[in-house]
């Protein structure tokens, strides 16, 4: 990188709910990461109750506020060695499948695969039947559609894209990749 520093991880928090507190821990046990926060991924993160351990830690966070997200541009300058987005909602999943990048985790893909650097997702949707927990920890279980299983497949065959399937997965994934 230009100003001496080594590239990092852009990290986006999406609206899920499911894997969010594992994802958010495992971003700041990694280190050298930015939260990115799409307007419901800081909404989410906020009733979870993470959104204080988050700008506790010090890392860099970058909010979802225009609409061109101008932000997403970091990717091109060389400032993110990797893009992880977990959880990924099967609505982000979809838009990323289908080219739309009208949101700020959309828009980074977009622009991440534009710059070659590789993509990490971690979806919610990825089988049917998983229990999940809403913020007050009352569980239900998840229940995927058929379209979104099929968009976390077909996200999977993108080049320099990786899906996991578990926290575990993308930890290993992550810190083999470093």
């Amino acid at each position: 990188m230009k100003d001496g520093r080594s590239p990092g991880t852009a990290w986006c928090l999406t609206g899920a709910g499911h894997f969010l507190k594992g994802s958010v821990e495992l971003a700041l046990r990694l280190g050298n990461v930015t939260f990115f926060l799409s307007r419901a991924g800081e909404e989410v993160t906020t009733m979870y109750g993470l959104m204080d351990i988050i700008l506790k830690s010090g890392v860099r966070v970058v909010y979802d506020r225009t609409a061109s997200s101008p932000s997403c541009g970091e990717m091109a300058l060389g400032r993110f060695d990797r893009l992880v987005i977990a959880p990924a909602t099967a609505n982000t999943v979809a838009k990323c499948v289908n080219g739309i990048a009208d949101t700020l985790p959309a828009n980074l893909f977009a622009q991440a695969g534009k710059a070659l650097v590789p993509s990490f997702f971690l979806p919610t949707d990825l089988e049917s039947g998983v229990v999940s927990a809403d913020p007050s920890g009352r569980e239900f279980p998840v229940r995927s559609r058929k379209v979104d299983l099929e968009n976390a497949e077909r996200l999977s065959s993108f080049p320099l894209v990786r899906v996991a399937a578990t926290l575990e997965q993308l930890e290993k994934w992550l810190t083999t990749s470093s």
